[in-house]
Formats: C-alpha cells, sequence, structure tokens
C-alpha cells in the first residue's frame, strides 16, 4: 500500500524546548572529573583496574543520557494517513526502559504502556517505543517522564486522545536510604477521550493488566 506520508516537524518546533541549555566539558573534563570521583571514594584511579575506568564511564555516559541529543520531533515526523479508515485504539504495551533518577543519578528500571485514538494518522509502532527512550535517557523523575511522552503524542498526531502508564522501580529508593527492593511507582496521563470517558480510562487498564487483550 501506497502510505500518504505527511511531515509534522513544524508542530514540533518546541519539542526541544524541555532541553537544559549548558555548555558541555570537554571528553578530558569528564573524565577528570571521574578520576576525581575516584579518589573521593577512597580508591587509587592509577591501579591496573581503574586505569581505563574514567575513559569507559564518560563513554557509558554518552550512551546512558543520549536523550540529550535525540530529538523526539524527529522520531515522530512521520505519520501515515492512508490507514483503511482505521481509529480504534492502538496500544503498545510493556515497552521496557531505564532511565536514572535526577536527584540521586541512579537507575529508575520500568516498563511504559501507550495508547492512543488516532485522527490524522498513525505512526509506526516502534517509534513510540523510541520516544520513550528519548525521554528515559536524561535524568527523570518518573512524573515528569509521563507527561513528557503524553505531550509529544498530543502535539504530533493530535488524536482524540493519549493515555501513558509507566510502572517503575527507583534505585534511589531500592539501593539507597529506605533500601525497600521490590516496590513498584505506577503514573498515569490521560488527554481527549481518556481523560473525558472513565470507561476509556478503565478499558485501556484492562487492557494493559490482561494477557490476553
Amino acid at each position: 500500500m501506497d502510505a500518504v506520508v505527511k511531515s509534522l516537524s513544524a508542530r514540533m518546533a518546541d519539542a526541544t524546548a524541555d532541553k537544559p541549555s549548558v555548555t558541555r566539558p570537554s571528553r578530558e573534563e569528564a573524565e577528570a572529573a571521574v578520576r576525581v570521583l575516584l579518589q573521593w571514594a577512597g580508591e587509587d584511579p592509577d591501579r591496573e583496574g581503574l586505569i581505563d575506568t574514567p575513559r569507559r564511564v564518560v563513554r557509558t555516559y554518552e550512551e546512558l543520557f543520549r536523550g540529550y541529543r535525540d530529538d523526539p520531533s524527529i522520531v515522530l515526523d512521520r505519520v501515515f494517513e492512508e490507514v483503511a479508515g482505521y481509529d480504534g485504539l492502538v496500544l503498545l504495551r510493556d515497552i521496557p526502559f531505564y532511565s536514572h533518577c535526577e536527584h540521586h543519578m541512579v537507575p529508575i528500571i520500568g516498563t511504559a504502556h501507550i495508547a492512543y485514538y488516532p485522527t490524522q494518522g498513525v505512526v509506526g509502532l516502534s517509534k513510540l517505543a523510541r520516544v520513550v527512550d528519548v525521554y528515559a535517557r536524561r535524568l527523570q523523575t518518573q512524573e515528569r517522564l509521563t507527561a513528557q511522552i503524553t505531550d509529544a503524542l498530543e502535539e504530533t498526531l493530535k488524536p482524540r486522545g493519549v493515555a501513558v502508564m509507566i510502572e517503575a522501580e527507583h534505585m534511589c529508593m531500592s539501593m539507597r536510604g529506605i533500601q525497600k527492593q521490590g516496590v513498584s511507582t505506577l503514573t498515569t496521563r490521560f488527554t481527549g477521550l481518556f481523560k473525558e470517558e472513565p470507561g476509556e480510562q478503565a478499558r485501556f487498564m484492562a487492557m494493559v493488566r490482561s494477557k490476553a487483550a
């Protein structure tokens, strides 16, 4: 099928407004900072096992926080309008992700569930998962992550409604402080039909919970 593909870059022109404007230090400065932290922890950064650790940590951070370099407007730039009149619910369930708590910089590990009712078209299913990664691979709070994913889909697709639910375990609670392992935090955000119709919220929750849905 020859899908009609429409660019929506203009609609997402302000999509990067939530990125902090900062001056990035050099790689050498970042590696030096890791050496300082190793020394502060009581280690010798010059011993054999740690010689290359600063370089490895900086490379790892480039991967863990690549969301600061990714643009959700590019991820969601293509919408397929020719969908044979389909206007029913689109649900992508059990999207695994990891992020990092902005307060302690330790991992947040969880799953996201996304649904929307299309009007002007649909995006490829992989794009929904990629949007989760764009925002998750930044320093985050779970509440803001939930809102950012919802807003990106709302602005881009102009759907009749968006539903996002995130369930995650926060290592800042599991590994430090109160040290309670296995505690799950759940956040939701609804727009359009999902916000106006309690039945739609219930349907979304039931489909997320039911493996047979």
